[in-house]
């Protein structure tokens, strides 16, 4: 699952981590980039020797880059973190995003609910956390499952305090 409680915090205190989940580990990246240059290489083999592979080449490492960008850009957007520390007396939540600076949202853990939109939301089982004046998202990204588990695991840390 893509979030993940902090363990050996004293018990009045917690921590949760959040983050998108990621279809292509670095492995998977690699051979999948192999594999394609691989297969665009194949047409080029009957024209190894010949003035035509000179003109094809260019193109297909074109290809290769584009689709390299590509995935590296995708990549980069998704490191989104959401970190959650719920301490004795203060709830804090920070999502971190790449190229754009962090969002802070804090409130005293007494008044910190957290709420579920089933139907509601921009997603289903949109979860957020309100107080302090404020209401915040958290785990948009998650899917529709994993959204549900958090909203229970979150109901129970905060009435922990």
């Amino acid at each position: 699952m893509p979030y993940d409680w902090k363990d050996g915090l004293p018990p009045e205190q917690a921590e949760l981590h959040l983050w998108p989940h990621q279809s292509l580990p670095p492995q998977g990246y690699v051979r999948f980039i192999g594999i394609t240059a691989a297969l665009i290489a194949v047409p080029l083999l009957p024209l190894l020797g010949s003035v035509l592979l000179w003109g094809l080449l260019p193109f297909l490492l074109a290809a290769i880059l584009g689709l390299k960008w590509a995935m590296d850009r995708n990549r980069r957007s998704r490191q989104i973190l959401e970190v959650l520390r719920l301490g004795p007396e203060e709830a804090e939540l920070e999502r971190q995003a790449p190229q754009q600076p962090p969002a802070r949202w804090s409130c005293n853990r007494f008044w910190a609910s957290v709420h579920l939109y089933p139907r509601e939301g921009p997603v289903p089982n949109y979860v957020t956390l309100r107080g302090n004046g404020r209401e915040v998202e958290i785990g948009a990204f998650l899917s529709e499952d994993e959204r549900k588990a958090l909203y229970d695991d979150l109901r129970s840390a905060l009435k922990a305090a």
